[in-house]
């Protein structure tokens, strides 16, 4: 049995990940910085901090977090950290040479670890799963089975939604070798402005 109201949470989920949010952000970047395969392991990391996210929602500390707003707004600073922190490595990064076969300077954790902390530390994936998905799922019947299939399209719209912004942003690269800091400095901007945005509107 589908869990309640399933293709409205496809619509609302889609919405979500065709909005360009700071996950998208990092991997346009890094898609013309490093290239599409080392974006694979970036979107994992994101997918995997979404799965461990809905699962301790679902699971374990789902009340938690509207208990104890501070919680959050602790998750808001660290990710505003690391959003100026990114900010200033995409910055300085340089685009990758579409004729080099030099390897990346970022290792594969590296990649993963960045789309991990990026989306675990999101104020925006935090109020989604505590607040948006447990209402998709009816706890009187068999409520792992739909926590199962919500999680599962999630994870898997979510990854191939990545994938297409690194493969679309990746078509620019010729583009970009010509200007090569002007995306660097666009997305370090867009980046920041987020941090900002982010930690003049959260309130929790």
């Amino acid at each position: 049995m589908l869990p309640l109201e399933y293709f409205l949470f496809l619509q609302i989920i889609l919405f979500l990940f065709i909005t360009p949010g700071t996950p998208r952000v990092v991997i346009i970047s890094y898609s013309m910085n490093y290239g599409i395969k080392s974006c694979i392991w970036t979107a994992l990391g994101d997918v995997t901090a979404n799965l461990i996210q809905g699962t301790l929602v679902i699971f374990v500390i789902g009340s938690f977090f509207l208990d104890n707003p501070n919680f959050l707004n602790t998750f808001k600073w660290i990710g505003i950290l690391y959003l100026v922190y990114l900010a200033y490595d995409i910055y300085n990064s340089t685009p990758k040479n579409i004729n080099s076969s030099a390897k990346n300077e970022k290792s594969i954790f590296s990649f993963f670890k960045d789309g991990f902390l990026v989306a675990g530390t999101s104020p925006k994936a935090w109020m989604f799963f505590p607040l948006i998905f447990p209402q998709f799922i009816d706890f009187n019947a068999n409520y792992i089975s739909q926590f199962l299939i919500l999680i599962t399209t999630y994870i898997v719209l979510d990854f191939l939604s990545l994938i297409g912004y690194a493969v679309l942003a990746n078509k620019l690269i010729i583009w970009i070798k010509a200007n090569p800091k002007v995306i660097n400095t666009i997305s370090a901007c867009v980046l920041i402005i987020i941090a900002i945005i982010i930690a003049i509107t959260q309130r929790y």
